[in-house]
């Protein structure tokens, strides 16, 4: 492979290609066609990370070698997100892979880019299939490169997200306007058995889920004002925000039980994400208050020894954990975080009292009903709950004196666009009073989730050490297996050994026997010479 100038490959961009057409090139065909298939078949064999890490390097500078040779270069294409999505792959595995992907996404034509993209995506969902707090880190991973691969080539992106969201709208759509599926018809004894699912299960599970908060990503890192204000033209995938939206928002109410408040607040902090990078307003407001006033929320919960549960891992809430103290404060701490997230982000806005008025009139009727103690009505009683919901309402009235404090003293009208996009501009959002408690709350949060990270790998380092001793016990159980396998095959060497020397011993015995008779013999014949 010396003799191909892979110099001046590395300068090479999406617009250049190799030259294939040369003496040379055809001479090195050949080779390197059983290169890739030889790379190809290592990749499907590796086990060991160092050695699958550094075959993924290697192929790097050989890519624009192999643009000529589709039907290897898809195969392997699949093969490197095969590595790229495993999550028995390391960290470092994962973005050397990731690194070939972009290379070819960067170095090749449109219908190889829109073959690596509808290959990662596909490996990204088949990825995110089993989500656990163990698996959740190499999820976000893949979520966050594969967003950057839909930012190199705006038309191939569009065309290519354009189509996955439109297969997510049709799930949601058939769900809503067919509530159960028939999934197989068995005939049994001569009877036909239909058997029948909630088609909302083809919604509401991690993959579905993973989906949008990918694509709320990928618009996330595209579509910033930032980028926007540093390119000076609008994103070309600017266009899918709102089908994004509108999917995200009705997905988050096709069930709205208590059961799956969790998957709420998943879909939620994507469709925050969203808002603060693009600057959209997006109405959250009224989902975060329906779980209020739900009857989870508003009736006395019951005593319970659980712990609490991960709403970052889970989508669904076991039925054990419905109506106890530990989930109602644990859905309580999200409505909170979720709600002063959402104002922080419009803490700044001229509109800010207009927006939080009709949310602070409703939480502080909700604060009056289930503080009543009454007979036949007891409230909540819950004072953490209530308490936190107190301390978000006086924040959000907080603010809005702060904004009536600096609208007083402008001298624009309402429809003075200018004035209304440049109204604290200047003004970090964290010195406003709901900012700085937004800031504050934020702390706490990743202090909490650094004691919750360290306690989880002390738990997954034990686990391990069991895991070993195990296999450590299981080899000594074997090894005295074979050692008594061995002493005895000894054993019976012995014996038999013995029995041989007790048969050599009888025939010295006879032999012995044989010259006494001889000697005996030899004396009575000289007896009778003598006579």
């Amino acid at each position: 492979m010396y003799h191909a100038p892979t110099a001046n490959v590395v300068l090479l961009t999406y617009t250049s290609r190799l030259q294939t057409d040369s003496k040379k090139f055809k001479t090195l065909a050949p080779s390197l066609k059983s290169h890739a298939a030889s790379i190809h078949h290592l990749l499907t064999t590796l086990s060991d990370a160092a050695t699958v890490k550094l075959t993924l390097s290697s192929i790097v500078p050989l890519l624009p070698y192999f643009l000529s040779l589709k039907k290897l270069l898809r195969g392997l294409v699949k093969t490197v997100v095969g590595v790229w999505s495993d999550s028995a792959s390391n960290e470092a595995t994962r973005i050397t892979a990731f690194l070939v992907l972009r290379r070819l996404v960067v170095i090749g034509d449109a219908g190889l880019r829109e073959a690596c993209l509808k290959s990662v995506y596909q490996g990204l969902i088949k990825g995110c299939r089993n989500t656990t707090v163990h698996t959740l880190q190499g999820i976000n991973l893949m979520k966050n490169s594969a967003a950057e691969l839909w930012t190199l080539d705006a038309e191939v992106g569009y065309s290519t997200g354009f189509t996955f969201i439109r297969q997510l709208a049709i799930h949601l759509r058939s769900c809503i306007t067919n509530p159960t599926k028939v999934i197989d018809t068995v005939i049994h004894s001569q009877t036909v058995l239909i058997v029948i699912q909630d088609s909302y299960k083809t919604v509401y599970n991690w993959q579905f889920v993973h989906s949008l908060d990918f694509w709320s990503r990928v618009l996330t890192l595209d579509c910033a004002t930032t980028k926007e204000a540093e390119t000076r033209k609008e994103s070309a995938l600017k266009p899918l925000i709102y089908p994004t939206v509108q999917i995200t928002l009705g997905a988050m109410r096709l069930i709205p039980t208590a059961q799956y408040f969790p998957l709420r607040f998943q879909l939620m902090r994507s469709l925050l994400r969203l808002a603060s990078s693009t600057g959209t307003y997006i109405p959250l407001a009224p989902a975060l208050l329906e779980v209020l006033t739900s009857a989870e929320m508003r009736k006395a919960p019951k005593p319970s020894t659980l712990k609490s549960l991960d709403f970052h891992s889970a989508i669904r809430a076991p039925t054990a954990y419905l109506r106890t103290r530990v989930y109602q404060d644990g859905v309580g701490e999200q409505v909170v975080e979720l709600l002063s997230e959402f104002f922080a982000q419009w803490a700044k806005s001229i509109a800010f009292v207009e927006l939080a008025l009709p949310v602070t009139v409703m939480l502080k009727r909700w604060l009056k009903e289930v503080s009543r103690k009454e007979k036949d009505h007891q409230g909540n009683r819950n004072g953490k709950l209530n308490a936190a919901v107190a301390l978000l309402v006086q924040k959000l009235e907080a603010n809005s004196r702060w904004i009536d404090e600096h609208r007083a003293k402008v001298d624009f009208a309402p429809n003075d666009r200018a004035g209304v996009d440049g109204f604290l501009k200047e003004t970090d959002w964290t010195t406003s009073p709901l900012g700085a408690f937004v800031v504050g709350q934020r702390r706490l949060r990743e202090q909490q989730a650094r004691l919750v990270e360290r306690a989880r790998k002390e738990e997954e380092r034990k686990r391990k050490r069991t895991v070993e001793m195990q296999h450590v016990r299981a080899d000594d159980v074997q090894g005295g297996v074979d050692d008594a396998e061995d002493e005895g095959e000894e054993d019976e060497d012995g014996e038999n050994g013995h029995l041989s020397g007790n048969d050599e011993d009888d025939e010295d015995e006879e032999m012995l026997d044989l010259e006494a008779e001889d000697v005996s013999e030899d004396d009575d014949d000289d007896d009778d010479e003598a006579e």
